[in-house]
């Protein structure tokens, strides 16, 4: 029987956490097998995050919980669930599992699954236990000495500063005036109008909608923050002459500045004029409330106002590479949404690792009430993001937070208290549940100028002044191809369409569907030499065109990868192939025969990339060709990839 990793993590707990642990999974599973005798009984088929016992004996038990994903079951708002799609097969694999090993261990046995001798729970789950295991203790004043503490004072020093500075700050937002202030700033009546009919004429196309007001009122509210009250801001305009300016240097912040929290002044200087420009970087929202412009920051801070003057629950999130947003607690849904004003994007928190590229490590959110690592619902990639998190020890991070907690949280009453843990349980087991990005996660950042964009490496490979238009498209593992282990796409420039062999043979019409990047580059049918191929747009020096293949969501790797590309040049012009994994870049030829590219073994995305530059005269740009073909050859692949996976 095939080992399961969920099982052979369950089996690492000690024998008496696993046997209570493994008892209670197999009642869980018994009750859907009882399904069969008792089919009416639809309430084995859901199991309430918030029941005591799933919470204090399954949720905090490293393992456990991923058994249930194994199982079949999956989240759904406050209950997981055993959808009746769902393999009864797969449920009885793993019961059978977790079963064998209980056996073994009460008649005394050594552990039958394998174990490594030193393992170390990943950072969801042993924040999960940690927290589930603290919710119910009793708040203290002052919390007791950290568990371990950090190798650098200095290192952890400064991110307790950022812990307690934004934690203090969010209580800015609870200031009655400033949210009268910020609603007389708001159409209230006119979003609240809107998101009414919005959310009636979603009730009618689907009578069943969970949607509730809110979640309509959070759309619109986002959709008038962006387009109609705040601006973006790279260089101010000159105070003199109206021209473009360039940020420069630092001034020194005056008294007012000082005021309105903005420790850092910005000179945006005219070359024409000679004149300096203040951009003073304010961080009150009561100020923004007035400017009415800024960079993330002031977005961020300034939107996470207006949701709590409109009465919406809100948290402001903060994450360590530069970026900042905001939640809303959906009380219809039952979650925190993810809601990103810059962007106008609601409920995409894979848009910064997948769509972006960042590299992520540690995100947290501020409320009135507590702080939560949040980290893990904005990544798919949990173990890179773990060995990224090196600040400070993740024990230290947990007894900090509970201490700030504790201490915000005091004067909560019971009630409070309880609906503040029942929420935090339905997060950890989100935090712990499987996720995949959603087609809209995978566009490149949409606001600031390009090359404020490019300067955070948030573009994915775009270059300053090219006319990079990201399409964004990934390849990543259907069912199928899971199940096969193999991926194989063809690409045929006479029809002008993939071919997703592996799937079952899908079609997919026009070549820049199925593309990550594209630069200068389009496709030209020649019609009256009957050729089709792609090359640079005419004028410019040089194009290119990439393709983008990311298994890490489904938890495969490379084992092989054979590539068959198709290139013509005229002249000097020039077309280069390489794929890029990580730091490794390999080059290979553009000649039409299949090459294997071993460098690529053992990595979980990659990218293959052609770019197109060289020749000569006013026709330069038809001197480097990719897929050059004729509009009769129409049954031959002119480009194909051939991928065979494994577990990562």
């Amino acid at each position: 029987m095939a080992v399961s990793p969920a099982v052979t993590t369950l089996c690492e707990n000690p024998n008496e956490v696993f046997l209570d642990a493994a008892k209670l999974l197999l009642t869980y599973a018994d009750n859907i097998l009882r399904l069969k005798q008792v089919p009416n009984e639809e309430k084995y088929r859901s199991i309430r995050i918030g029941n005591p016992t799933f919470s204090t004996k399954l949720l905090p038990i490293k393992g456990a919980v991923e058994c249930l994903f194994e199982m079949g079951f999956e989240e759904a708002e406050t209950h997981l669930v055993f959808p009746r799609s769902a393999s009864v097969e797969q449920l009885k694999i793993i019961r059978e599992s977790i079963a064998a090993e209980r056996d073994q261990r009460l008649r005394g046995g050594q552990p039958a699954q394998p174990t490594a001798q030193a393992t170390v729970a990943s950072a969801p789950e042993s924040s999960a236990a940690a927290a589930a295991a603290t919710t119910s203790s009793q708040p203290v004043t002052t919390p007791p000495p950290a568990p371990s503490q950090p190798t650098s004072l200095e290192s952890s020093m400064s991110f307790f500063v950022t812990l307690q500075s934004n934690f203090q700050h969010v209580m800015l937002y609870e200031n009655p005036e400033l949210q009268q202030k910020a609603r007389s700033s708001i159409p209230h009546q006119q979003l609240t109008s809107a998101a009414e009919d919005k959310l009636n004429e979603a009730k009618k196309a689907d009578p069943e909608c969970k949607l509730g007001f809110e979640d309509f009122l959070v759309l619109e509210l986002l959709r008038w923050f962006k387009q109609d009250f705040f601006s973006w801001v790279d260089s101010l305009p000159c105070s003199r002459c109206g021209g473009k300016t360039q940020n420069s240097s630092s001034l020194s912040p005056t008294a007012d500045d000082l005021r309105w929290g903005a420790q850092r002044v910005e000179n945006h200087y005219c070359q024409s004029c000679k004149l300096s420009t203040r951009f003073p970087r304010y961080n009150n929202p009561e100020k923004l409330l007035e400017t009415r412009r800024g960079r993330c920051g002031e977005w961020a801070n300034c939107f996470t106002m207006c949701c709590r003057a409109m009465g919406l629950e809100a948290r402001y999130i903060w994450d360590s590479t530069d970026h900042v947003w905001t939640e809303i607690y959906s009380v219809a849904q039952r979650r925190w949404l993810h809601c990103d004003s810059c962007e106008n994007t609601c409920d995409k928190p894979l848009l910064y690792e997948v769509g972006w590229g960042k590299k992520l490590a540690y995100i947290l959110a501020f409320s009135k009430d507590q702080v939560v690592d949040v980290t893990w619902r904005y990544s798919c990639k949990h173990p890179e993001v773990l060995s990224r998190r090196t600040k400070v020890q993740e024990a230290w991070l947990l007894h900090t937070i509970n201490g700030l907690n504790a201490s915000r949280q005091q004067s909560l009453s019971p009630d409070k208290k309880k609906v503040l843990t029942e929420r935090l349980l339905v997060e950890l087991v989100e935090f712990i549940s499987p996720k995949k990005p959603k087609p809209g996660e995978l566009g490149g950042r949409n606001s600031g100028s390009l090359a404020w964009r490019i300067a955070r490496g948030e573009t994915r490979g775009a270059d300053e002044g090219s006319s990079t238009q990201p399409t964004a498209f990934v390849f990543t593992p259907t069912e199928k191809e899971k199940s096969d282990r193999l991926l194989h796409v063809r690409y045929n420039a006479a029809k002008d369409q993939y071919c997703r062999v592996s799937n079952n043979s899908e079609i997919i019409h026009s070549w820049d569907q199925c593309v990550w990047t594209k630069e200068s580059v389009f496709r030209k049918v020649e019609n009256d030499w009957q050729m089709v191929y792609i090359a640079r747009t005419e004028g410019s020096s040089k194009g290119k065109i990439s393709w983008k293949f990311d298994f890490a969501p489904a938890g495969l790797k490379i084992k092989s990868v054979s590539v068959m590309a198709s290139s013509q040049t005229f002249h000097s012009g020039k077309v280069c192939w390489h794929s890029q994994a990580g730091q490794i870049t390999t080059e290979f030829p553009g000649d039409g025969n299949t090459q294997s590219i071993q460098s690529l073994c053992g990595s979980s995305e990659f990218i293959v990339v052609a770019g197109l530059s060289g020749g000569e005269g006013e026709t330069s740009w038809q001197h480097s060709q990719l897929f050059r073909q004729s509009l009769k050859q129409t049954e031959e692949s002119s480009f194909e990839i051939l991928i065979h996976l494994e577990d990562a």
